[in-house]
């Protein structure tokens, strides 16, 4: 018997499909709701849906600029019960973010509290600060009741929420947007409203304008935090025809005089989501590794606004060229990338330029004009249907309180009575018009008769007829104004608009901080100061020991003076410098590096491992440290007796890996020396002597070089074949002064006719000169 209970069961609603088409759908399903419903704003209203949902919570929590305030905790416990089921932190954080003068520059939210500041300090928790609107975002608002734009359910069915608001500025472009969604993202930067507006105006006049033509309106962003832009023209008017560029943000910054010939420089607006502090660690690591050598010092004296005060290290300096260093070595100067990438009608995300933005915007005020006078109409035809009972009302007010007093169910005897005949009006014919004309009959309908009995009796006078008639009037004029509106376009861009005008009156130039941040400059040619003229040139002496600790001395001591160095160590290399020289580091793997002088450690202590400043592995033997002197010339040769001519300017390192200049696969570098003649002598391990021309080795920036002597080929002890003898030194000379060595007690020789030992490049040579040292060392 078989056990049937072990068999899987399978379900009725399960579906089998591939794990790739499963994944691959599931994941496009993720990434759609990504983009329109978290990261791409929309062009119509430039909100987000979380920023969105804010403001929609904050005005059914009656938050008007003119209230009260209200703890954030609230509010985006609302928003995330009712609209936005997602995480609190991020619901606050967006609505923080909308607070913050700083960040944006039309804020939607009006903070009570710690919401953070330019420094980079996050805002306190939620339920220690309080938030309402601010005119914007009520400006953002207005209409919203007047089904002016699209409601949808939220996301439990619960509710209805706005799909955009009505906006009744470019709100996009106002305050900018940033989001990363799959596969886009966008970055969109603030402008200034009355120039967005102006903008606007123009394009209803002139639908068919150019973006260059918008430029004239609209020169760029404008930035919460000031700067000055120094993109050049045509870039900026390209990025906006192709809605994607970037802009250059400098700082703002004026020389101060401190009397005396010496002075400062103060910055007062730091570029665009630049975390001050973040900015002033950098200066001060640009201080500390002396990138910038001419800035001595960085305080921040900032209160309420930004002072951010850099000293020069003296008076002398050029302040153009110190800030100049700057822009280029700290976040004094950013890029601010643009990628107008955002959702057109709330569905289609596409990369707009300037007009497309603009344009979505204006034809988005269209649709709620029109919605709004539809809207309008109904109002108005309801409220006429109403007036127009009442005035029969009056005029037959015995007869309705007649009616109402005697009849079972006034009500139905109100519309069922025929107020059109004479025996039940009365009032006086002459007083009695008929609102429908010319029609025998005149009932009233279910709406009419209704309001006639929730009519108080205090209305029954006079004057309040008088009043019904005037505003039934004054409606019907209204209505015909609209039903006008709706049938011209002419007339539709006109109320447009002025309504655009009234905003701008709002939070125009004329309005506080309405005014434009972020001036426009070109950005001065960048001087390029060699390192020599920004250090202040002193002597100093360099020392380095045989384990490759390396310090400078205070000016130039005797080179015999004894030293201390750590247990085991002793002196290796010491030479006089000065601050201003740069130091060729040759490894025995061939490669350079560059030190600056002026980056040495000083000489008190022990110094500093020099395999610290420069990527030298341990393994690596340090064969020469050499100053750098432009428009000289290197040999460089490797213990097989191979090498070449190089340029000095060719060896320059300028990153800490140093550079490949003599390759040396199955060998080691051996020999650095620098060409000061016109004729190479060289000798090797076995003492043969060999010396030809310079000429005759190739000048090359890198390589393997060419043979510089030959060695014989002996068998080594385990049958290897190897070298007999290889390269000892190298030295070079001048012919006529004859080649000189050094000998023990501090002698020299001089041998002034080499003849009997020149020979052609590549050869054994001879015996080394009588007296050369034992120890094959032309030093």
């Amino acid at each position: 018997m078989s056990d049937k209970s072990s068999e899987p069961e399978t379900g009725l609603n399960e579906v089998t499909e591939p794990l790739r088409q499963a994944i691959g759908n599931r994941y496009l399903t993720y990434a759609l709701s990504t983009i329109m419903n978290r990261a791409l704003p929309d062009a119509r209203d430039g909100l987000k849906p979380v920023h969105r949902r804010i403001l929609y919570a904050m005005s059914r929590l009656r938050l008007s600029p003119t209230g009260g305030f209200l703890k954030s905790a609230k509010i985006s416990g609302d928003t995330m019960g009712d609209f936005h089921p997602h995480g609190d932190a991020a619901i606050y954080d967006a609505m923080a973010r909308l607070a913050q003068d700083f960040n944006v520059r039309y804020p939607l939210v009006d903070g009570q509290g710690n919401f953070g500041n330019i420094d980079g300090d996050n805002p306190a928790a939620s339920r220690y600060t309080e938030a309402r609107m601010t005119a914007a975002a009520e400006a953002l608002l207005e209409g919203l009741s007047e089904d002016s734009v699209d409601f949808r359910d939220n996301y439990d069915g619960r509710l209805t929420e706005p799909s955009v608001l009505p906006a009744t500025f470019p709100n996009l472009l106002a305050n900018g947007s940033t989001g990363i969604a799959v596969g886009m993202a966008t970055n969109i930067p603030p402008h200034n409203l009355h120039e967005l507006i102006d903008a606007c105006l123009h394009l209803i006049k002139t639908p068919d304008a150019r973006d260059d033509t918008l430029l004239n309106y609209i020169p760029g962003p404008d930035f919460p935090t000031g700067g000055t832009i120094v993109e050049p023209q045509e870039n900026i008017a390209e990025a906006y025809r192709t809605g994607r560029g970037a802009f250059r943000l400098r700082a703002k910054w004026e020389v101060e005089d401190m009397g005396r010939g010496t002075w400062q420089v103060v910055v007062t607006e730091i570029p665009y989501q630049v975390q001050k502090s973040k900015l002033i660690e950098k200066l001060a690591e640009v201080i500390q590794t002396k990138k910038v050598p001419l800035l001595a010092d960085v305080r921040d004296e900032s209160a309420e606004d930004v002072r951010v005060v850099l000293e020069p290290r003296a008076k002398t300096v050029d302040p153009e060229v110190m800030m100049s260093m700057l822009f280029r070595n700290s976040d004094l100067e950013t890029r601010f990338s643009l990628n107008m990438n955002v959702l057109i009608d709330g569905l289609t995300p596409k990369v707009c330029s300037l007009k497309e933005v603009l344009r979505a915007f204006l034809d988005h005020r269209r649709d709620v004009l029109i919605r709004r006078s539809h809207y309008r109409l109904e109002k108005i035809d309801h409220r006429l249907e109403v007036l127009e009972g009442f005035i029969i009302a009056f005029l037959n007010l015995d007869r309705v309180i007649d009616i109402i007093r005697y009849d079972d169910d006034p009500k139905q005897a109100l519309m069922a009575e025929d107020w059109a005949n004479p025996h039940a009006r009365a009032t006086s014919e002459k007083d009695y018009v008929s609102p429908s004309g010319d029609n025998p009959e005149v009932t009233l309908t279910e709406v009419q008769a209704e309001a006639i009995l929730n009519m108080r009796l205090r209305s029954l006078r006079r004057l309040e007829e008088i009043e019904l008639i005037k505003e039934r009037d004054a409606l019907r004029e209204e209505r015909a104004g609209i039903e006008a509106l709706l049938a011209s376009d002419d007339l539709q861009w006109g109320k447009i608009a002025e309504q655009l005008k009234e905003t701008r009156k709002i939070f125009g130039k004329s309005s506080p901080g309405g005014e434009r941040r972020t001036q426009f400059a070109e950005a001065a040619e960048v001087v390029e100061v060699p390192l020599e003229a920004m250090i202040e040139r002193e002597p100093i002496t360099v020392v380095c020991s045989q384990m490759g600790w390396i310090r400078a001395m205070t000016g130039h001591i005797d080179l015999n003076r004894e030293l201390k160095f750590k247990d085991g160590d002793s002196p290796r290399f010491i030479f006089h410098a000065e601050t201003t020289d740069k130091l060729l580091v040759f490894g025995a793997n061939g490669r350079f590096y560059t030190v600056g002088a002026a980056n040495l450690p000083g000489g008190r202590g022990m110094g500093e491992p020099l395999r610290l400043m420069i990527d030298l592995p341990n393994d690596v033997e340090i064969l020469d440290i050499l100053i750098h002197k432009p428009g000289a010339k290197l040999i460089v040769a490797s213990a097989e007796g191979n090498g070449f001519v190089v340029p000095e300017t060719e060896v320059l390192a300028q990153t800490r890996t140093g550079k490949q200049v003599l390759n040396v696969k199955d060998t080691i570098a051996k020999i650095c020396h620098r060409v000061v003649g016109d004729h190479i002598a060289v000798v090797s391990e076995n003492a043969k002597f060999l010396v030809f021309p310079v000429d005759e080795l190739p000048e090359m920036n890198r390589g393997k070089g060419v043979r510089i002597q030959k060695y014989k080929k002996a068998t080594g002890r385990q049958g290897m074949l190897e070298l007999d003898g290889g390269l000892a030194d190298l030295t070079t000379f001048k012919w006529e002064d004859g080649l000189s060595w050094q000998m023990g007690g501090g002698k020299t020789r001089t041998e002034p006719d080499m003849t009997e030992w020149k020979a052609a490049r590549a050869g054994v040579g001879k015996r080394a000169p009588y007296g050369f040292p034992k120890n094959n060392k032309f030093s």
